[in-house]
């Protein structure tokens, strides 16, 4: 039962050489924090600014993951409009023709031209974003400078 008092004793002493080694880095760091706050402005303080710094790194890496979610969602959202679109654009055009109508052409339809400009915009941004060029017309070139981009910024 000695041997087992003295294990506790150790222990306890450790654990209360912690405990006071604890108690002084606290009573370190508010004076340090006082002092820092006497010396400096509120917004100067060195104490402040590096847990600022820490908290706007974790909120960047955070903030990143976010936006490759966000461009890959929209590019999705690209791929599945202009699918929809020319798909009934085309399904349109061929009941015109069937029928006997006139059909619009391309440089006749406005909103069509605005949704490709849109797409050729979103194009544009994405090739300046990595250097590459690219087929503008092709959506799978699109999907495969964005996947790259996403990638090498990792």
């Amino acid at each position: 039962m000695a041997h087992r008092d003295e294990h506790h004793e150790a222990t306890d002493g450790l654990e209360n050489l912690l405990k006071k080694a604890n108690h002084d880095l606290t009573l370190i760091q508010l004076k340090l924090d006082k002092e820092f706050q006497q010396t400096y402005p509120e917004n100067a303080n060195p104490m402040k600014i590096v847990s600022r710094i820490k908290k706007l790194q974790e909120d960047l890496f955070t903030l990143k993951d976010q936006c490759r979610e966000l461009l890959s969602a929209k590019q999705d959202l690209i791929d599945k409009a202009r699918t929809v679109i020319v798909g009934n654009r085309n399904s349109i055009q061929r009941m015109q023709k069937s029928m006997g109508l006139t059909q619009v052409d391309d440089s006749g339809d406005s909103a069509f031209e605005n949704f490709n400009q849109i797409i050729d915009e979103w194009t544009v941004q994405v090739r300046s974003r990595t250097g590459d060029e690219i087929n503008a017309s092709d959506p799978e070139d699109v999907n495969k400078l964005l996947f790259s981009a996403i990638v090498e910024s990792n």
